[in-house]
């Protein structure tokens, strides 16, 4: 039997499949913690400079804090010219998450899913403690560049396993849910934040909840998926065998096609280098790229304007979490509706939050109604974080097995290059105040339309191999641009009419 076959007989969402992605899910909450927690740490308190009697030049002058809170800025006075040290260390991290993103994605599909996750997870937590008690800024600095280098593993490993780890018709909820929870945890850490208040205690906290998720996750097993796309059938059937075990299903009988042969030539012509080389996985990854890159830009842009909102910090960091949570079930309704699908979704939400964008060039700026300049941005962040969400279960879907994570990989680095633009957009306001919106506006609109181009996998089979790829589609330029929704509906009606 073939792999969706063989989870029909294991369990595509059992009891012992809901506890491994109830951890990997749970583990979002200790990744956002670690992506928020410059938000805080580095925030600057209100401050006064005294001019001391005969002293003209301002490296003799006196820096006194006028507010009560204890953070990197207090400790090591990043201020005035050292004020970019703050926003550096941010660079760092997402730097480091770029790196990752590139490094981690091809080698667990070379070496494994479970061993680079452990690993990247292992040394997070060892970086993020060594943040906590860092005796100088070049050290915590250094330190963000690893935790971000750790954290882009983590994320695509453990996103990939959630959706490797259940049968196709649960995919698009693991991935759904994998990022409602990151925005749960964007919002406790902002509640952390308000209690425990000095930044050592508080880097401190959030990254003990690393320790746990470790401990946890070592009962992981391996993806079967992975080690079926790798020509190892006797170890993916123990897997399976195992879950059913769990799942209350003994398959005691259960034997997958034999596939050796034709997993080891992927394995020897899989990488990165097959997304440029392979016609049909080089025109989805520029689609996706450039879906990817913007989606990130418009996301990370408009949360840049949504922070200028006065208030508690604390707060403020709570709505940025809070506000993306309505996205994540209008995706679980939208994504599984054969009248939508994953492409039409994706490329919708990101209309509207180009839409969004543009509905602000038309309201004045301190507008007191309902309808402002910031719930406009609110609202284009909602839709933004449901394309983003889709995104990722989207381009799960359309990489075979053998180089998904190479796939994502290569997608996410996109996207870190388009979080890494976004606090200069706001800059262009030099130009003209609604420079800015229109960035957004046309980044969302022009991606929804070149998400177009992609065929929808809504019902498909997931391709394990290079092969299935290919041989699906003739010529293979054309399963970049055409959808085959017709077709499986129509296998569908055959099934259920027998």
């Amino acid at each position: 039997m073939d792999l969706e076959e063989a989870f029909q007989v294991v369990g595509a969402f059992g009891p012992y499949q809901k506890r491994a992605v109830g951890v990997l899910v749970l583990t979002q909450v200790y990744m956002a913690c670690q992506s928020m927690l410059i938000v805080l740490v580095g925030s600057t308190p209100e401050y006064r400079v005294e001019q001391q009697d005969g002293v003209t030049s301002d490296h003799h002058n006196r820096v006194v804090f006028t507010e009560d809170i204890d953070t990197i800025v207090t400790e090591w006075f990043l201020v005035k010219q050292q004020a970019y040290k703050v926003s550096l260390a941010g660079s760092l991290f997402f730097a480091g998450l770029l790196i990752g993103n590139i490094v981690f994605g091809p080698l667990s599909d070379r070496i494994g899913r479970r061993p680079v996750y452990l690993t990247a997870l292992f040394f997070e937590v060892v970086f993020g403690y060594v943040t906590a008690f860092a005796p100088s800024y070049e050290v915590f600095a250094a330190s963000r560049l690893l935790v971000g280098l750790m954290n882009g593993g983590i994320g695509l490993v453990s996103f990939v396993l959630t959706q490797e780890y259940v049968g196709k018709s649960y995919r698009a909820m693991t991935g759904t849910l994998t990022s409602m929870v990151f925005a749960v945890g964007i919002a406790l850490f902002g509640a952390l934040g308000y209690f425990i208040q000095p930044w050592r205690s508080l880097a401190t906290a959030a990254n003990s909840s690393g320790v746990l998720f470790f401990l946890l996750s070592v009962t992981l097993p391996e993806s079967p998926r992975w080690l079926f796309s790798q020509g190892q059938t006797e170890r993916a059937e123990e897997v399976l065998r195992c879950m059913a075990l769990r799942n209350g299903n003994p398959a005691n009988n259960l034997m997958l096609q034999r596939v050796g042969a034709a997993k080891a030539g992927n394995r020897a012509g899989g990488g990165i280098l097959q997304l440029v080389v392979h016609p049909v996985l080089r025109m989805r990854t520029l689609v996706l790229m450039y879906v990817w890159y913007a989606c990130s830009l418009v996301y990370y842009g408009l949360t840049l304007g949504a922070s200028e909102m006065s208030g508690s910090r604390y707060m403020n960091v709570a709505m940025y979490g809070l506000v993306e949570l309505p996205a994540y079930p209008l995706c679980m309704y939208f994504i599984n509706k054969h009248w939508a699908g994953r492409r039409k979704s994706m490329a919708g939400f990101l209309c509207l939050a180009g839409s969004a964008c543009l509905c602000t060039m038309f309201v004045p700026e301190n507008a007191g109604t309902l309808v402002n300049v910031t719930s406009l941005a609110l609202v284009g962040k909602l839709m933004v974080s449901a394309a983003f969400s889709i995104a990722y279960v989207y381009t799960a879907e359309l990489y075979p097995t053998v180089i998904r994570n190479a796939g994502l990989g290569v997608c996410s680095m996109s996207c870190r290059v388009g979080g890494i633009l976004a606090p200069f957009v706001p800059s262009m306001r030099a130009l003209h105040t609604s420079m800015p919106f229109t960035v957004f506006c046309l980044s969302g609109l022009s991606a929804g339309c070149l998400g177009l181009l992609l065929p929808e996998t809504l019902n498909s089979p997931a391709a394990e191999t290079l092969e299935e790829l290919s041989s699906s589609s003739s010529p293979p330029l054309s399963r970049v641009l055409e959808s085959k929704a017709l077709l499986y509906e129509d296998e569908e009606w055959k099934s259920n009419h027998k």
